[in-house]
């Protein structure tokens, strides 16, 4: 073999040097054939290390793929490789360990994108994103916001207000339509033409309010969604008109919404200062900050195991200020904020990429949620919000009812009032 080897060289060899009309020795040519050859496996591992993003990651890909190989020849069935595939890659987002952030095959990404499209309920269209980075209107509602506005399916959407959508997440799109929502906003589609959607007639106030039987305010919140923070301030107003001594602030059950509104509301109760912050996996913050003026009375803000995202947020705030009581169960900590990062096979991954910190820059999420100053459980669950007419009495009570967290808080409310 060897002497094969050495022929085969030297032939080479001597036919480079007819070639070029040069003679080349054999152990000269043998060392420029390593050295080439080196080159050329040293070029394509470089190549593949940056392909796979490095050592580390190189020696992971080649695991999975060992273990497939042993699961295809030995398994006793039949193995399903894109199934594999599909279970690997989920459970490499659940090894995250954030319930928030999860994987989704091509088919379930469809079905989630189809499901987010439609949820423009309160201007009655359903959009998808095309290609050229716009999006396309997909279906309107008869007698809709936008059918009303001269919406058409086919049409593409390019503006919003007259903001760009090129090349737009569909996530920005979406909060960006649901920031006009409360009032009347214009669409620019293709050719130029602008249409004004007036979402006042279709749209569903946030709020509830009332003057209790023990002087209080009572104000209850339903989401955080774009006119929420002015309907609050409104409602607080209004109550302040009636001579009102405390305020009971009700934010269970609410899903969150926009951080504008609750910056908005924030700003209206607190005094100076940064009310929250969001923060990047590098650590650049946002800060959302508070003017001078503000509401003085005595406070209780009332939470529970259903009270999400911005609305935990505004607890939060107004807890670490000490400017309100927190009354309830422990909120569910979900205070990061997704991204819906495409994959080149059309799966996606739903991504924390943002998280919410507290004004003493507590991660809210981290910690499991907000804990209430004083914990309250409700026997019934469906009686949440639903009780009206306290009386004062000794127990700041006289009336019994089955809403066990608000009249707790009336209660306190009615002795720190008095």
């Amino acid at each position: 073999m060897k002497r094969f080897f050495r022929r085969l060289l030297g032939g080479i060899g001597r036919a480079l040097s007819r070639l070029f009309n040069f003679g080349i020795p054999l152990k000269i040519m043998l060392i420029v054939c390593i050295l080439i050859g080196g080159l050329a496996v040293g070029l394509t591992y470089s190549k593949m290390m940056k392909k796979v993003g490095g050592k580390d990651d190189y020696e992971e890909a080649m695991r999975y793929i060992e273990i497939k190989d042993v699961v295809c020849d030995h398994y006793i069935d039949e193995a399903d490789r894109v199934k594999m595939g599909q279970s690997a890659a989920a459970a490499m987002i659940s090894g995250l360990g954030d319930k928030w952030s999860y994987y989704m095959s091509p088919d379930e990404y469809r079905s989630y994108k189809l499901s987010s499209a439609n949820e423009y309920s309160g201007i009655g269209m359903s959009i998808a994103k095309e290609d050229n980075g716009y999006f396309r209107v997909i279906s309107v509602n008869t007698g809709s916001a936008a059918a009303e506005a001269g919406v058409a399916s086919g049409m593409v959407i390019t503006a919003v207000d007259g903001e760009s959508l090129r090349d737009m997440s569909e996530d920005a799109a979406r909060t960006l339509i649901r920031s006009k929502l409360n009032g009347k906003f214009t669409l620019t589609v293709s050719g130029g033409e602008e249409l004004t959607v007036d979402c006042t007639k279709t749209r569903q106030s946030a709020v509830n309010y009332r003057k209790e039987k023990t002087d209080a305010g009572y104000v209850q919140i339903f989401n955080f969604e774009a006119g929420s923070a002015q309907e609050a301030q409104d409602a607080i107003e209004a109550l302040l008109e009636q001579n009102i001594v405390a305020l009971c602030i009700d934010v269970r059950g609410n899903a969150g919404g926009l951080a504008s509104e609750i910056q908005q509301f924030l700003d209206y109760l607190l005094p100076s200062g940064t009310v929250f912050y969001t923060a990047d996996r590098n650590g650049k913050e946002t800060a959302y900050d508070s003017g001078s003026m503000c509401i003085q009375l005595p406070t209780v803000v009332l939470i529970n195991g259903e009270t999400y995202a911005e609305a935990e947020v505004f607890a939060a705030a107004m807890q670490e200020y000490r400017w309100a009581t927190i009354f309830g169960e422990t909120t569910t900590g979900s205070t990061r904020d997704q991204e819906t990062l495409e994959l080149s096979d059309g799966s996606a991954i739903r991504l924390s990429t943002k998280s919410y910190l507290t004004p003493n820059r507590v991660d809210i999420s981290a910690h499991g949620g907000v804990v209430p100053d004083m914990i309250v459980y409700n026997s019934d669950p469906s009686s949440t919000g639903t009780t009206q007419g306290t009386t004062g009495g000794e127990q700041g009570t006289a009336s019994v009812s089955s809403d066990e967290q608000l009249m707790a808080a009336l209660t306190f409310l009615s002795k720190t009032g008095a």
